[in-house]
């Protein structure tokens, strides 16, 4: 395994047995970003001077034997750039923001930088996390290491590609409609978007049960090291659940004899044969593990998931960004105008919340008899990297869908109490991974991280040094 592609799990040993420095996985890091960045364009900044610094002093601690060591001791990390630092630019991916910055730090970046990680950049997103590839006028487009010509995904989609490219060890994410779980699956990656409350966020969006932060990696067990370090009450959020759960290391073991649901379609979703396979496939690695997995159906229709989407965001997201333009409209990306047009005709946030209601009530019920679902993350197996929505459609099984049609995570925004746990299931013809989602009981996340690490084991993909894609390959393009 290449430095670069160390988990954060490898490296902490390797720091602790002195076989391997913070310094030295900092340089690989930061090399591995000088090859691919000209191509994939995943980072907004880098912090070098303040990496190395940080670096070295971590260096000195594991030298030096010390026992105050932090959970991300060492470890090279890049932050979202929504995700806000101090003195640091907040800028969005909008024209409108260009030059902002950022007052106070979000409390996951305190805790990140608390627990000795090594921050050395921050990733790009869409204007304002509101679509789900990765491209805007102030940063570009941003590209997927598997296959430049297709996006990464968004919202976290810079924090995806430079995970799956080598360009760091971890990353953070946030998802109010699958933006962490939609990189990861068209990277390749692991992602977890933890129940609402789990994890505090700022305000107003703290408030909002749709949006969670959360870690990004290359392994189940590194997911779980991000989200202790980052889950826990908060002084600034009322939110904030406690105490802090702090999840075991995950066991592959510990899912024999679990129970889980296979639903395919979630009701309606279109979904295409290859991931339909590779979703199947993971059902049967999880029987492998000695799960019990049953095929279910839910009586779901993305339209009225969809409704009750837009008519949630109505009353967060579309007035936000209608006040944030003002008058500089002209500056905006048509998707983000798309976004608000749509989110402004859409029901009433009362309606909004009774359905809410009705979609969770059949997978509670789904629930009592299960300990977890496992549905696809997406329907399509890629898009265009500068995907031109909202006109385009994408074809899945010779029916033409907009992009939410496509993506079967906004149903767990929708009743967002619920962990997910984003893993791949295998490849498509088109180069890009395919993913699945692990839907656990309200606040149930351990359960979702024990059957992801069954899965892992028992799938033997991303664990494979052979699974990540080749920045020369990438430079092609």
């Amino acid at each position: 395994m290449q430095l670069h592609h160390l988990t954060a799990t490898e490296a902490g040993k390797l720091f602790r047995s002195r076989e391997l420095s913070p310094v030295e996985l900092l340089d690989a890091v930061a090399a591995r970003s000088a090859q691919a960045e000209p191509s994939i364009n995943a980072l907004t900044e880098q912090m070098l001077d303040t990496a190395y610094e940080d670096a070295r002093e971590s260096e000195k601690k594991f030298a030096a034997g010390s026992a105050n060591l932090g959970a991300l001791e060492g470890i090279p990390l890049l932050l979202k750039e929504e995700q806000p630092i101090a003195g640091y630019k907040a800028e969005e991916g909008s024209l409108t923001e260009q030059g902002t910055i950022a007052e106070v730090s979000h409390p996951i970046v305190e805790r990140i930088f608390a627990a000795g990680a090594v921050v050395h950049g921050r990733t790009t997103t869409p204007e304002f996390c509101c679509a789900p590839y990765t491209h805007s006028k102030l940063w570009g487009v941003t590209r997927n290491p598997w296959n430049t010509e297709l996006t990464p995904g968004g919202s976290s989609g810079g924090s995806g590609a430079a995970l799956a490219a080598g360009e760091s060890i971890l990353a953070t994410g946030s998802d109010i409609g699958g933006s962490i779980r939609i990189p990861s699956s068209f990277c390749g990656i692991v992602g977890f978007k933890p129940p609402f409350g789990r994890v505090p966020g700022m305000a107003p969006f703290n408030q909002d049960t749709y949006c969670a932060d959360g870690p990004m990696g290359r392994s189940v067990a590194d997911v779980a090291m991000l989200q202790n370090v980052i889950a826990g009450p908060h002084h600034t959020d009322q939110a904030s659940l406690r105490p802090a759960l702090q999840l075991p290391e995950p066991q592959a073991s510990a899912a024999k004899g679990m129970k889980v649901a296979l639903c395919i379609n979630l009701g309606d979703y279109p979904v295409d044969p290859v991931i339909e396979a590779n979703t199947r496939q993971a059902a049967q690695a999880l029987r492998n593990a000695g799960v019990t997995v049953d095929e279910v159906s839910l009586p779901w229709t993305r339209e009225k998931i969809i409704n009750a989407a837009w008519s949630h965001f109505g009353g967060i997201m579309g007035p936000f960004i209608t006040e944030v333009a003002g008058a500089d409209g002209d500056l905006l990306m048509d998707y983000t105008k798309d976004f608000a047009r749509r989110a402004a005709q859409a029901g009433s946030f009362a309606e909004g919340l009774i359905a809410e209601a009705e979609v969770y009530e059949p997978l509670g019920v789904l629930l009592g008899e299960y300990d977890a679902l496992l549905c696809p993350t997406l329907g399509v197996t890629g898009m265009a990297a500068d995907f031109p929505d909202p006109a385009a459609l994408l074809e899945v099984n010779g029916s033409s869908v907009s992009w939410i049609e496509s993506a079967l995570t906004v149903p767990f925004n929708v009743i967002g109490r619920v962990p997910v746990l984003a893993l791949p299931s295998g490849l498509a013809p088109n180069g890009l991974p395919t993913g699945v989602q692990i839907v656990g009981r309200t606040y149930d996340d351990a359960t979702v991280f024990t059957l992801g690490a069954a899965l892992e084991k028992e799938l033997d993909l991303w664990t494979k040094a052979s699974w990540w894609p080749q920045v020369q390959e990438a430079l092609k393009a």
